[in-house]
């Protein structure tokens, strides 16, 4: 599985949300870590074909998303960042409706779902109504419905806000063992999550790009970056945060 962005825009009259963004993506998890309005979910409706892009074109395995219809939708899983449950239902019955709306076969979603709460550590909720769940257990029942149509492509758009350090943990074993056969792409602001989890790792600001690669490619970065601003040699204890905080401290307050 590949999925190319090349030189993907979208603008809104006069901002522009992604800005001639342009990368390879084959297997595992990809990290995409910015600050509020970097245009992290912009880009992430656009690798989901929820947006028409302004300029540039996504391709998956040479073929342009849009033109693949349904054929690309049936590869894909997303949990949006506001992610929208029935509080009436159970949790059985979410996952049933959602693989309605998906188009699966009933005897092969109830399999399927029943598999996938087991997965998720939902089996002993499956009959209870989703209003009882914590924000944990929603988070959780969202990865599970993503996971329906075992796609080749799940999109996360800020899938551990707001969950305790507890959960956030779960939450970051279950992506990257998910990341071992498919195309996982993690949108977040929480640092931690991408340097955990993450195989590349890309910071995103004003739409672009300004930084990519592997967490050692990124320590040999910041140190360069250190090095050109400091007399003395920066400091050797490398971690993501203290990249984040170079690029992002005046935008987040620090």
């Amino acid at each position: 599985m590949k999925l190319v962005l090349d030189r993907v825009t979208k603008q809104y009259k006069n901002k522009i949300a992604v800005d001639r963004l342009s990368t390879t993506l084959t297997g595992g998890v990809y990290g995409l870590l910015g600050a509020n309005g970097a245009g992290k979910t912009t880009l992430m409706r656009l690798i989901c074909g929820i947006l028409d892009s302004s300029s540039g074109e996504i391709r998956c395995n040479g073929e342009e998303i849009g033109a693949m219809g349904e054929r690309y939708r049936d590869l894909l899983g997303y949990l949006p960042q506001d992610f929208g449950y029935y509080p009436n239902f159970t949790a059985m019955e979410f996952m049933l409706y959602i693989a309605s709306l998906k188009g699966l076969d009933r005897s092969y979603a109830k399999k399927q779902s029943r598999i996938l709460l087991q997965k998720v550590g939902l089996a002993d909720e499956m009959r209870h109504k989703t209003r009882t769940f914590s924000g944990g257990m929603r988070q959780r029942l969202g990865i599970a419905q993503a996971l329906l149509n075992d796609p080749k492509i799940l999109v996360l758009d800020e899938p551990t806000a707001g969950l305790d350090p507890k959960e956030r943990v779960r939450f970051r074993n279950m992506i990257a063992e998910l990341g071992k056969d498919r195309i996982v792409i993690l949108s977040t602001h929480i640092v931690s999550d991408v340097e955990e989890i993450a195989d590349w790792i890309y910071l995103m600001k004003k739409g672009q790009f300004i930084a990519q690669g592997t967490l050692e490619t990124l320590r040999e970065h910041y140190l360069s970056m250190a090095q050109a601003d400091e007399e003395e040699n920066p400091d050797l204890n490398f971690n993501l945060e203290k990249l984040y905080l170079y690029y992002f401290s005046e935008e987040q307050g620090l």
